[in-house]
């Protein structure tokens, strides 16, 4: 079951790019020709949408960017290699955000792989740099072909709507319980934070983040927590690495990389914005990113792909109280990744020098919507709530197997127990 953003909205399930028109007697996308210019994204722009972007990028470079700079050390890469393959990721991050952002009129949020990053911490000094590079390509080249033919859509359309919004809340819950978790060793950071937001909320709702934010920086200002030094700023020479190929790499390197990101990123990537009830068109969007991540492999891109939880941060009411505008925090956030993957290494310093207490707290009050969301979907039809139960727990426990993350298995896990309980002739309780 699908929820719709509202009851005025219709969508063009074959192109995915009319998300958030109003409803009329047939459905109407911007592409077609003939039709109207869809509104101008001044027009559309806020500062909700904007700050959601920015928030989006901090949380990624905030903690995800270290396991890749960790991977990178465990290859024994160059300074020159390792900032190419920071500026590889994140101008890929950027050109598919705002492409993929402006095409669908939805807030589509990438990111890289960082279950494919965790997989290279372990696999990537294992194989010279060139072989490497060649699993990076062929894993693109596959994810491609997944995302053109639609079989990946096909598997996720089969998915009952409560299994995949418990599989977002499950995601999500470790960032809501996190918001507390930092009063213990920041309480004057997270305290600002959470009585920022819900001052915020009573008076100033659309800018309840912008205001949580400021309120932490200040926070952690006073409290001396920020940490930010820059010696120099200067811009990223991209290092193209000729890719090399041998059995070996593409079994210990591409094909763990391929399921990784596959059932780790883009599934829960495709799963967020149908739980915020829109209809991405998996074809355009696994297959554009496929895409990207092949172009930029020879630069160090081990994958770009869907985002999942920086994606809940701009698909929520938080970033626009109307859903059509959202799509804006998709182009801001691709504007930041841009701005940031020019300069490579030197201004991630700038995420670095940030109190871990103040990124877990903001983005933890950004994404309380988009949890509430996912739980609310989760619930609202019983025959599925044992199966939605199942899924919510199993994502939220964090488990990994195989180099796999817990979404998949929480998705796989609650498909499983809804197929056993519908097969048992399960019937909602009176």
């Amino acid at each position: 079951m699908r929820r719709d953003i509202s009851a005025d909205t219709s969508a063009d399930v074959s192109t995915g790019t009319s998300t958030g028109a109003p409803a009329t007697d047939e459905p109407r996308s911007p592409a077609t020709a003939g039709e109207p210019e869809p509104p101008g994204l001044l027009r559309d722009a806020s500062l909700s949408a904007v700050l959601a972007g920015l928030v989006a990028v901090v949380v990624s470079y905030s903690g995800p960017l270290v396991i890749v700079l960790a991977a990178a050390s465990a290859g024994h890469l160059s300074a020159g290699q390792t900032s190419s393959w920071l500026w590889a990721i994140s101008i890929g991050s950027g050109l598919t955000c705002i492409a993929l952002s402006l095409r669908t009129r939805m807030p589509v949020i990438t990111a890289w792989s960082t279950p494919g990053a965790a997989l290279l911490v372990t696999s990537l000094g294992a194989y010279p740099y060139e072989e490497a590079v060649g699993a990076f390509l062929v894993t693109g080249v596959v994810i491609t072909l997944v995302g053109l033919t639609g079989v990946f859509g096909r598997l996720m359309r089969l998915i009952p709507g409560p299994v995949v919004s418990a599989m977002l809340a499950g995601i999500l819950f470790s960032f809501g319980t996190g918001v507390f978790a930092s009063l213990g060793t920041g309480p004057w950071i997270a305290g600002a934070v959470l009585v920022g937001y819900l001052l915020a909320k009573r008076w100033l709702a659309r800018y309840a983040v912008l205001v949580t934010l400021a309120a932490g920086v200040a926070a952690a200002a006073a409290s001396s927590r920020i940490d930010i030094r820059l010696d120099r700023i200067e811009l990223v020479r991209p290092v193209f690495t000729a890719p090399d190929f041998s059995l070996a790499s593409l079994i210990g390197i591409a094909v763990p990389l391929i399921l990784a990101t596959l059932a780790s990123q883009n599934a829960p990537g495709m799963a967020v914005l149908s739980a915020s009830g829109y209809r991405p068109d998996d074809r355009l969007l696994i297959g554009s990113t496929g895409l990207v991540s092949t172009a930029l492999a020879p630069f160090g891109s081990h994958a770009v792909n869907l985002a999942a939880i920086t994606a809940a941060i701009c698909t929520g009411p938080e970033a626009h109280r109307d859903p059509r505008r959202r799509y804006v925090a998709g182009v801001s956030c691709g504007a930041f990744y841009l701005i940031v993957g020019a300069f490579g290494s030197t201004l991630v310093v700038l995420f670095a020098g940030l109190p871990k207490e103040l990124v877990a707290a903001v983005a933890g009050v950004a994404l309380l919507g988009a949890l509430a969301g996912g739980l609310t979907g989760a619930m609202q039809e019983p025959r599925d709530r044992e199966a939605a139960l199942i899924t919510f727990l199993a994502t939220a426990s964090g488990l990994t197997l195989f180099g796999i993350g817990s979404a998949f298995w929480g998705l796989l896990s609650g498909v499983v127990a809804h197929v056993v309980l519908s097969r048992r002739g399960v019937r909602a309780p009176s």
